[in-house]
Formats: C-alpha cells, sequence, structure tokens
C-alpha cells in the first residue's frame, strides 16, 4: 500500500508539471500578434532586418506574442528570410501564424487609387504614400527619357499614362513594374470602342486625354463637359485658338485665380492657348474618365464661345457669335465686381 500511494502520488506530480509545462507552452503558443479592434499592417521594406521587425511588431503586439515571435523566428531563421510587404494583423491572429506569413513573403495587396490630380509631383506624392518607393524616386523616374520613351510618350505628356481608377498593388512592387502595370490598364481602358472614336476625330489617345484634362478643370458639371468638349473640338477645326482659360492657369501655376487677365494672358508658355493655336503640348492634369468619354462622344453644335453664369453655379452660357458671346462676357464681369472679386 505504501508503494502504491508513493507511486500515486510521483504520476500525480508528474501529471501535474505536465499540465503545467503544456498550459505555459499553450499560453505562448496562442500568443496574438495584436489585441487591436482594428486590422494592423506592419510594413516591412528594404531596409529593414530582424530587430527592425522585432520593434516594429512590438508597436502593434502584446509581449507574449512578441516574445513567441522571436523565439520561433530563431528556429526557423527568420532573420535569413526576412522579405518586404505590407502584412496585415487581424486582432487575435497568432504571432507564430503571422511569422509564417512574412516568412513566406504572402503580403496583403493594398488599394492603389490614382486621382485627377493637376501635376506629375501631386501624383508622385500619392503614388509615395501608398507604395514603398518614396515621390522623389517616382517623379525622378517619371522624368526619365528612356522611361518616356519605353511608353511613346514624352515630358508633356507622360501623365497619360494614368487614368484614374482604383487598383489593387503590392506596397514593394518596384517603380519600373508599377508604370508597366499602369501602361497594361491604360491600353485596356482603350478598348476597340474609345480607339475607333479617337481615330475618327483624328485625335491620338493622348490628345483626347490633354482636351479633356481642359475640359475637367472648366467644369465640375458632368453634364456639361460633352458641350465643352464639342466647343473647343470646333475651334481646333477652324485653328482657332482654343483660348481656355484652365491652359492659363497651369501655365502660370496660378490655378485658384478667379479671374484671367493681364500678363497671365501674356505668359510666353506652350500652355498658354490665348497666344498659341492648337491643344498644348500635354494634359493640365490627369484626365478623368468623364471627361475623357465627353471628348470622346461630344455632340455635334456650333457653339465658339462660353462664359461662366453670372448666378455663379458653376455652368455656362454658350454662344454662336462673338458679340453674343461679349453680352454673356459683360453679366459675368458685372457679377464679380458686384461680388468684389479681382
Amino acid at each position: 500500500m505504501k508503494i502504491n500511494l508513493k507511486s500515486r502520488a510521483f504520476y500525480t506530480g508528474i501529471s501535474t508539471c505536465l499540465v503545467i509545462f503544456l498550459s505555459i507552452i499553450l499560453y505562448y503558443a496562442l500568443a496574438p500578434a495584436s489585441n487591436r479592434e482594428e486590422t494592423q499592417y506592419l510594413l516591412i521594406d528594404d531596409n529593414d532586418n530582424i530587430d527592425s521587425v522585432y520593434h516594429k511588431l512590438s508597436q502593434i503586439a502584446p509581449m507574449r506574442g512578441v516574445q513567441m515571435f522571436r523565439t520561433m523566428a530563431r528556429h526557423m531563421h527568420y532573420d535569413e528570410h526576412v522579405r518586404t510587404g505590407r502584412y496585415a494583423v487581424e486582432k487575435g491572429e497568432r504571432a507564430i501564424s503571422l511569422l509564417r506569413t512574412m516568412r513566406n513573403g504572402q503580403q496583403t495587396p493594398m488599394k492603389l487609387v490614382v486621382r485627377e490630380v493637376r501635376t506629375l509631383e501631386d501624383l508622385a506624392a500619392d503614388l509615395g504614400a501608398k507604395i514603398m518607393a518614396d515621390s522623389t524616386k517616382i517623379i525622378e523616374t517619371l522624368k526619365k527619357e528612356e522611361i518616356q520613351k519605353k511608353y511613346n510618350l514624352d515630358s508633356a505628356n507622360i501623365i497619360t499614362l494614368f487614368v484614374p481608377n482604383t487598383y489593387e498593388v503590392y506596397w514593394d512592387t518596384s517603380i519600373e513594374s508599377l508604370f508597366n502595370r499602369m501602361n497594361s490598364e491604360k491600353k485596356r481602358f482603350w478598348n476597340e470602342d474609345r480607339t475607333i472614336k479617337a481615330q475618327r476625330l483624328n485625335l491620338t489617345p493622348e490628345q483626347v486625354m490633354t482636351l479633356a484634362s481642359i475640359v475637367d478643370e472648366e467644369t465640375a458639371n458632368n453634364a456639361e463637359k460633352p458641350t465643352i468638349a464639342r466647343l473647343y473640338y470646333n475651334r481646333l477645326n477652324l485653328h482657332m485658338p482654343l483660348q481656355a482659360d484652365p491652359t492659363v492657369k497651369y501655365a502660370s501655376r496660378q490655378h485658384n485665380a478667379r479671374r484671367v487677365r493681364g500678363k497671365m494672358l501674356q505668359a510666353d508658355s506652350p500652355y498658354n492657348t490665348y497666344r498659341h493655336i492648337g491643344l498644348p503640348p500635354g494634359p493640365i492634369k490627369v484626365a478623368s474618365v468623364v471627361g475623357i468619354d465627353a471628348v470622346l462622344n461630344m455632340p455635334e453644335h456650333d457653339y465658339l464661345y462660353m462664359c461662366a453664369k453670372e448666378d455663379f453655379s458653376g455652368t455656362h452660357n454658350f454662344a454662336r457669335t462673338h458679340s453674343e458671346h461679349l453680352q454673356n462676357a459683360a453679366r459675368y464681369i458685372a457679377a464679380l465686381n458686384a461680388k468684389g472679386i479681382r
């Protein structure tokens, strides 16, 4: 009986130790990488090493999650397999699961929104905020002649490489890979239907996008855009100056000017369509899809002049003759003066 009692006590002790040991193992094995309600993201760039990864993880993970990650990282030789990328960390995700994901480079894609911005600098800033490459490197690459030639573009129309939309990309995509993707998306956008319509207008896709960018800047009223597009197209066909105020604002970098006059109109710039006949050398912004389709589907009419309405509604009065236009312009100028807008 004494032996049996001793044996029972021994095995009970062993069992208790095993339970405690297994509990400790499970405590760490199930350690979460994040306890936060919203999804967190670890951004691992090409300057990161194992220590900087630990530091970034410690910003979102509880201590035991970091400890588990570090322990398993040593056993899995993660220091030899640190891969760049954007990795989602959901609430309650186990640290060991996150480690496997990061070691295998199974990053989470992200949404890249190409907006209708005005300049290459604005575009580069948007892209640099969403991918690993910084905006300075992006703008430098866009301005390289060999890059422009690769896509049959130049310094004035390289911005036409980008069609506004939301694209799914990986955070660590290279700049050139991103540009190749944008080129493929542009070709997809310029399908057979749009290409045929551009050819009927005797315009290249880039010229359509240039005209569309002017139309976009003339009005935020999408319903008016086809009418304005035809007006400018009529002027092009008659070899009249476009006299588009947005191009003058672009040339002078005074995008928010309410009045275009004086020195602005005298600017010696190829974008000053008061002085130069024809389209400017490139878009004055990333043209909207609505603007592009407004050009491609513009209705027939014989308007040659337009002036903002005196009610400041953002719409326009259209005219066929210069005398009619002067009457419209006089009403608008009087409204500006009445409001003290100079």
